[in-house]
């Protein structure tokens, strides 16, 4: 069954591949328009506002908060109780470090605050947090899928495997539009979306 989703579509292979065209073109658009530029980096409405724009036209609930409790394989992301409060304890978190960003980042996947589409708007905002506070962003391409989804998997417990990762796979890069683009390709492979290139979307624009 496909997600409620506002194209009508109950076919979840044809919702993935929509869903990848429109967000893929909606992420070109926050690197070519600088909306990135202008959130508030590290900052939980600055996540929602990424979402938000991201899934905008795909499902009526992008940008809301989700309303059921969700789980990842035996693990259990946040429950709904806990999900406000967590959002503004990550909130204050310190963000001065690369140590301190990757923690956050970490609390924030815990949080899983979204119904679908938390990692790839994550990425996002992670890197955000990066460029503002250390002038650099991840060269997504150098870091491979399953060493990362390992990483993530265990970084509720022991997060030192995902900053070493990250951290070898940092670049000054910030301003490269083509940097931006292969990211987004790679942050979408890992969820298993791989059938356009934003870059090929974005010039269509």
């Amino acid at each position: 069954m496909a997600l409620e989703n506002k194209l009508g579509i109950t076919d979840s292979s044809e919702l993935a591949r929509e869903e990848e065209k429109f967000s893929k073109k909606r992420a070109a658009e926050l690197f070519e328009n600088g909306i990135l530029d202008k959130l508030e980096a590290g900052k939980w409405a600055s996540l929602k506002a990424i979402y938000a724009y991201l899934f905008q036209d795909i499902y009526t609930f992008a940008g809301e908060v989700r309303t059921v409790n969700i789980a990842k394989g035996s693990f259990r992301f946040a429950p709904l109780m806990y999900l406000e409060a967590s959002l503004k304890n990550i909130d204050k978190m310190p963000q001065d470090t690369f140590a301190e960003i990757v923690e956050k980042y970490v609390e924030m996947n815990i949080a899983h605050p979204f119904r679908e589409g938390n990692g790839r708007s994550m990425r996002i905002w992670l890197d955000c947090i990066l460029k503002k506070e250390l002038g650099k962003v991840i060269d997504w391409s150098r870091v491979d899928k399953e060493d990362y989804l390992l990483a993530m998997e265990r970084s509720p417990v022991k997060d030192i495997e995902i900053k070493y990762l990250l951290k070898n796979a940092l670049t000054g890069e910030i301003d490269s539009r083509e940097m931006y683009m292969k990211g987004i390709d790679h942050s979408y492979y890992y969820e298993g979306y791989v059938m356009y290139k934003t870059e090929e979307i974005s010039n269509k624009m």
